[in-house]
């Protein structure tokens, strides 16, 4: 039987539904104390790094991550070898190489390393990103011709080709050599590729899984950059100034940020923060970035416009200014992105509201389907992905949205919560006949299937993961690190608890309860109905905060109806907000409680 005193500030029902929790255990409590002890760390900082398993012999080289001792050999991954050599021979021979990549971040990302590195050696590769609405996700027959006939003699597919049997089939019948750089799961069967690096093969034991395919490339360069020293080369590309494109991937796939993957963001945002990548740098000023380049600006700045292009535009713009040298073209671009992310923001807000309305009628009274699948021919292709992700935060479960076609076909994305693996459910339903095509991973998938197939699929994602989803949804309580004052959340004690960063999926940002703080000047603001306020201590110290998307939620509703004298328990996440050279503290809330 669960105790009250089983939860953080004995909240065992937040107005979100969810129990607070500590988010250590009495074996991390005794490790944040032996941290505490040894190091020259705060106490919350110390249980900080002991909710993430940070032992006491390696806080120093968690805090100041060493790329270099992190990296392993890229021979661990399987096929490295041979695809480092033939990359290395089309150097040599100076060979038309052919680039492929996917639409979103990852795939214009590991496409322009590609394309950079290869540019270094004076090659010139086509590099071809296909349209998300009416080529789909990978390589196809007639993208593979036009490379063919322009003379290529490589393909290489990034961030794609692992379920791309007949696409590859078609380009050895071409007569092209083909390397498959990917990282998404695997099927039972693989492409006839000439060599496939993608550390989820089941015979690869290189413990790279985490990696995304950005990350995969890099690693495939540092085994070319081997091979060329090993041929007598000595003029090569410094990868380590190419973090930065690998990092915006890192954050923007939301791959774990652990391990490998922190130390590559680790570094990377100090390279973008140096002014690295003039496409990176050319973005932030499109988005009137204010402050320092973080993971949040990377994932919901920087991602977004790169990702405009692929969704409602040219597919191509994102890969293409991530390798533009040209000033006037990278500022033409850039700006061209930043439109196409307004349009795109506009069409999702229509889009979201439409889809909300339609699962609030199919739940009714009811719980409702352990996974949400809505369907609509009103929706565009290419924000489907972001309708599934508004609907998993709304309804608390994994959700599909699917754009129907004219002739009967639809294509769709999913999004999965913890511990609910989409992207393996989706290639059963794929090997067992039951949608066209599918791929993806644990947190997100795509499909596509015709009409007549959504309520066999709808079927067997309910029987297949319910389980799953109820007890992820058991499991979904808040993860508290430690309580605060408004007073204590000062903008030194930010900077020193981002030491233990960057955070993101898999390294989550700390997330401090506020306990028994009045609420001031609570006001609806911006199209998305955020809720800003501040949080004033008893102490009478003020922290300004707000709510993102809560208006209409009972969290908001409560901040927006509280009178002066009334209390809540606050807990969210800590940033500094940099604004005309002034730095202060904010919170983002994320969760309130009535006090007792």
């Amino acid at each position: 039987m669960t105790n009250q005193s089983d939860y953080f500030l004995n909240v065992s029902r937040s107005l979100t539904g969810r129990a607070w929790k500590d988010r250590l255990d009495d074996r991390q409590r005794r490790l944040a104390g032996a941290i505490s002890d040894r190091h020259e760390v705060s106490d919350i900082l110390a249980r900080v790094l002991a909710a993430r398993d940070v032992g006491a012999d390696e806080v120093a080289a968690y805090l100041d991550p060493k790329l270099r001792e992190l990296l392993p050999d890229p021979s661990t991954l399987t096929d490295m070898d041979a695809t480092a050599a033939r990359l290395a021979d089309a150097i040599a021979r100076n060979e038309q190489v052919a680039l492929f990549g996917d639409y979103d971040v990852d795939g214009a990302s590991s496409t322009a390393l590609m394309r950079i590195y290869l540019r270094h050696f004076g090659l010139d590769p086509a590099a071809y990103i296909p349209d998300r609405i009416f080529e789909g996700y990978g390589p196809n027959p007639d993208a593979i011709d036009k490379l063919a006939d322009a003379g290529a003699t490589l393909l290489v597919t990034l961030d794609c080709g692992t379920t791309s049997l007949d696409a590859i089939a078609h380009a050895k019948r071409r007569n092209l050599d083909v390397l498959v750089l990917d990282h998404h799961q695997v099927g039972v069967e693989l492409p006839l590729a000439d060599a496939l690096v993608n550390p989820n093969r089941a015979e690869d034991l290189s413990g790279l899984t985490y990696l995304s395919a950005a990350g995969v490339t890099f690693m495939v360069l540092i085994g070319v950059n081997r091979e060329m020293r090993r041929r007598g080369e000595s003029d090569l590309p410094d990868l380590m100034r190419m973090l930065d494109l690998v990092a915006l991937a890192t954050v923007c796939d939301v791959v774990p940020l652990v391990g490998l993957n922190r130390a590559i963001v680790h570094r990377g945002l100090e390279i973008i923060r140096g002014g690295g990548n003039p496409g990176i740098t050319a973005l932030g000023l499109a988005s009137r970035l204010s402050g320092p380049p973080s993971t949040y600006t990377l994932g919901y700045m920087i991602g977004p416009r790169i990702n405009a292009g692929g969704r409602i535009g040219d597919a191509s713009l994102g890969m293409r200014l991530l390798t533009a040298t040209d000033e006037s073209e990278i500022t033409r671009i850039a700006a061209r992105l930043d439109e196409l992310n307004a349009e795109r923001q506009a069409i999702e807000a229509s889009a979201v509201e439409e889809a909300i309305a339609v699962a609030e009628r199919e739940f009714g009274s009811g719980e409702g389907p352990p996974v949400l699948v809505l369907e609509s021919e009103h929706w565009h292709p290419g924000v489907v992905g972001l309708i599934a992700a508004r609907l998993k935060e709304r309804f608390d479960r994994p959700a599909f949205a699917i754009a129907m076609r004219q002739d009967g076909t639809g294509s769709g994305s999913g999004r999965s919560v913890a511990g609910v693996d989409l992207g393996h459910a989706v290639h059963l339903a794929t090997e067992n006949g039951l949608i066209l095509k599918g791929g993806g991973h644990a947190m997100a998938a795509g499909i596509t299937l015709r009409q007549e197939q959504i309520g066999p699929f709808k079927a067997f994602l309910s029987e297949r993961l319910e389980v799953d989803v109820a007890k992820a949804r058991d499991n979904a309580a808040v993860h508290v690190d430690a309580a605060l004052t408004a007073r204590a959340a000062s903008v030194e004690f930010i900077d020193e608890v981002q030491r233990a960063g960057p955070f993101g999926a898999g390294n989550p940002n700390p997330l401090f309860a506020f306990p028994a703080h009045r609420i001031k000047g609570a006001a609806i603001v911006g199209a998305g109905g955020h809720v800003r306020c501040s949080l004033v201590s008893p102490d009478g110290a003020r922290l300004s905060a707000i709510a993102f998307r809560a208006a209409s939620s009972d969290l908001g509703e409560r901040l927006l109806t509280l009178g002066d004298m009334d209390a809540l328990h606050i807990c969210g996440v800590l940033s500094i907000n940099h604004w005309q050279g002034r730095e202060t503290p904010q919170l983002r809330i994320d969760d309130a409680a009535l006090p007792g």
